[in-house]
């Protein structure tokens, strides 16, 4: 995993916690493991959030070129802005947002990168193919041969996703490349083997995976929330339920 959120992951998880996308409870996951915290971006329901969720990923993405990474609020001089936009360029061209919920994500990022002076094309997929208007499983963007793919996801637990992109792009003879995928948490969970399905994803496809924020920053976060962020009852509680599921399922990054 390439750290370059630490910068900003409080103001996430705030903004998270505040919009309902980040709960604490009792969930069963698609994997069938029983989690003590959940993601739900679906729950980003006004104008507001999604362009304030834009500028977070944004900023992930204009991080993972950086040398240093810069907080969410953090305004660019316009040679910063050139620099990082050429680095962009050449390490992907098309922004893919996975359905469903990777399409207003996708949406939300490139409409802020937009304003930061670079403009991707962008590309989602349909859950089941059309008999009729347009057809097809890809909206948007048509990737090419030769494109470099960004994913935009919301999390990763086994990166099925990511293989459904590489499996669609194959069997319509595209000859692409995912190259980098941005989500907003990395759950450090066991994939299929013993490494993380992050690092079982950057073993089998050569991708670069980058997050706003991790399983272990929820739990610091919990433990020590910062004085402007919104306190959460019962956080010590939480705190270690998810160090518990962490000692379970979780795998440290070794690749």
């Amino acid at each position: 995993m390439q750290d370059k959120s630490s910068v900003f992951y409080p103001q996430f998880l705030d903004f998270m916690v505040k919009s309902g996308a980040l709960l604490f409870g009792d969930f069963t996951l698609k994997s069938g493991r029983k989690s003590p915290y959940f993601i739900n971006t679906g729950e980003y329901k006004t104008g507001a959030q999604l362009a304030r969720l834009g500028e977070f990923y944004a900023r992930l993405i204009q991080n993972s070129v950086c040398e240093e990474p810069r907080s969410v609020d953090y305004s660019f001089s316009d040679e910063e802005k050139e620099d990082i936009n050429e680095k962009l360029r050449n390490k992907f061209n098309v922004l893919f947002g996975p359905a469903y919920k990777g399409i207003p994500l996708v949406t939300a990022a490139s409409a802020e990168l937009s304003l930061q002076g670079i403009d991707f094309n962008i590309s989602f997929d349909r859950k089941e193919r059309k008999d009729h208007g347009d057809g097809g499983y890809i909206l948007g963007y048509m990737p090419q041969d030769g494109d470099r793919i960004a994913i935009v996801e919301d999390v990763t637990t086994a990166g099925t996703s990511i293989r459904e992109t590489t499996q669609l792009l194959s069997e319509l003879g595209i000859n692409a490349k995912i190259v980098a995928l941005y989500i907003s948490v990395d759950r450090m969970e066991r994939g299929t083997g013993e490494l993380s399905a992050i690092d079982q994803l950057k073993s089998e496809l050569g991708i670069e995976v980058y997050s706003i924020a991790t399983a272990e920053q929820i739990v610091e976060y919990l433990v020590n929330t910062p004085s402007n962020c919104t306190p959460i009852e019962s956080s010590e509680v939480y705190a270690e339920n998810i160090r518990k599921y962490l000692d379970e399922y979780g795998v440290r990054h070794t690749i």
